[in-house]
């Protein structure tokens, strides 16, 4: 797992989390904003419709004369109560109320009629709103009003601080969100850094607890049991296989000097000598095999404990290309290796000289004659890639990851010598080195490419 996809994964868990919370808060303030404002309009309204509703019982007790008393009676309202009221007749001739004009422009809201008024206070105009209800009366137009400069300025304070609760919850939720990514990312990253090192071959390493009792140190707990049991049990084959290796190892050796002797002092004939080499070859099939098992157990162990070093891989192909120069010639091959000046990487010299070691045995053994082997070692892009093709019978591309498995070998090749263990080999080495591994079927011929990380710069001398 990469680290900025895990970053992006958390940050994404986050962002919802911030988002979520911030539209709940700010729909229960909005809400309550909506539904205060239609409190207020339906308490005003309610105030209106009740003077309204008195305005009437006097038209109906004392006519318009009685109205138009009661109304002369309340001119002075506005003043107190914030109340307006305005009687016209047909024509729309003022008959009563505090109103000197009927308002010209009227926005509706409900069944109510809002608009506003310009008074002169302390020398400058003031436009106050007034929210009022109109009933017709024999013909004549009754409106009565109220004042809502107030209510107005209640809902803007109220607006205001739903904004200010919305600004700031939204603020905390992120601030909450990016310490929750934070931690979240932190803590899998510390995972993900020890599984990386167990990969590597450092089967000691364990997952972090923090102690917290939380979901992630019940997993960590869990998975380091299984670690504990893991290591366990690899630790014993390792004992095992090792043990049996070295115990085989001198009884082969001695077998092998026996019937060498055997073959030097031999005058049975021809046909013991047959057996005689028959038998060495066998003898020298196993050992081979015995040792590449060893090799892939040391590089699936990590490198067999050895820390990693500076290696050249374009002066190591170079090295072995000529080493191998010899035996291609004889075989009537064309060995070209094409390597940078230097083309470096951290990792384990010997098992990559093995690595090398194998690809170009296998090209050489599987390439007829005429044919051609080609090395190339470059640096590209900050990666060390390292290729070599030929033009031998190839791997078919369905085979190709199974090749890399150990004992694989194709049925065309069963009668050829060899223990299938060359491409494993390679394989176990470059998910060693954290590197990549690809097979191209070039048809005819194989190309086998494989990548690995850079190394920095090399330190510089120390001044003595």
């Amino acid at each position: 797992m990469r680290l900025p996809r895990l970053f992006a994964s958390t940050a994404r868990l986050a962002l919802w989390y911030m988002i979520s919370v911030a539209a709940g808060v700010s729909a229960l303030l909005g809400s309550a904003y909506l539904f205060t404002q239609r409190a207020m309009e339906k308490q005003v309204d309610l105030v209106i419709d009740t003077e309204i509703e008195s305005l009437r019982e006097d038209y109906r007790s004392g006519g318009l004369k009685r109205l138009v008393s009661v109304l002369d009676q309340r001119d002075d309202d506005w003043g107190r109560l914030g109340a307006a009221y305005l009687l016209v007749d047909r024509k729309g001739t003022p008959l009563g109320g505090n109103l000197t004009t009927w308002p010209k422009a009227f926005t509706t809201s409900g069944r109510s009629l809002e608009f506003e008024i310009t008074l002169n206070e302390q020398g400058r105009s003031v436009d106050h709103p007034v929210r009022a209800a109109v009933v017709v009366l024999d013909g004549n137009r009754l409106l009565v009003g109220t004042d809502i400069s107030e209510r107005r300025r209640f809902a803007r304070r109220q607006r205001e601080a739903s904004f200010w609760g919305m600004g700031l919850t939204g603020a905390f939720a992120a601030l909450t969100a990016w310490w929750f990514s934070r931690r979240m990312a932190g803590r899998v990253r510390a995972v993900t850094q020890a599984c990386e090192s167990i990969i590597s071959g450092d089967m000691s390493r364990r997952l972090p607890l923090e102690r917290s009792a939380d979901e992630f140190d019940q997993l960590a707990a869990t998975v380091n049991g299984m670690l504990d049991r893991i290591e366990q049990q690899t630790a014993a084959v390792r004992v095992t296989f090792d043990s049996a290796a070295h115990d085989l190892r001198a009884p082969l050796q001695r077998m092998r000097g026996r019937l060498e002797t055997a073959l030097l002092g031999n005058r049975a004939g021809d046909a013991t000598d047959t057996a005689i080499h028959a038998t060495l070859d066998d003898l020298e099939r196993v050992q081979r095999t015995l040792a590449t098992l060893l090799q892939i157990a040391q590089a699936e162990a990590g490198g067999g404990g050895m820390p990693p070093e500076r290696v050249d891989l374009a002066r190591l192909a170079r090295e072995l290309g000529e080493l191998y120069a010899p035996e291609a010639q004889a075989r009537k091959l064309a060995l070209r290796v094409h390597g940078d000046t230097s083309a470096s990487i951290i990792g384990h010299q010997q098992l990559l000289a093995q690595l090398l070691t194998n690809l170009l045995e296998n090209s050489i053994k599987y390439v007829p004659a005429n044919g051609f082997v080609e090395l190339v070692v470059k640096n590209v892009g900050g990666r060390v890639e390292l290729g070599i093709t030929d033009n031998g019978p190839g791997i078919p591309e369905l085979s190709h990851a199974a090749m890399l498995l150990p004992f694989r070998r194709l049925e065309r090749d069963a009668a050829a010598p060899g223990s299938g263990l060359g491409l494993s080999l390679v394989a176990a080495v470059v998910r060693l080195h954290h590197g990549r591994l690809e097979l191209h079927d070039l048809s005819p011929g194989l190309r086998v490419s494989c990548s690995f990380e850079a190394a920095g710069p090399a330190p510089a001398p120390a001044v003595t």
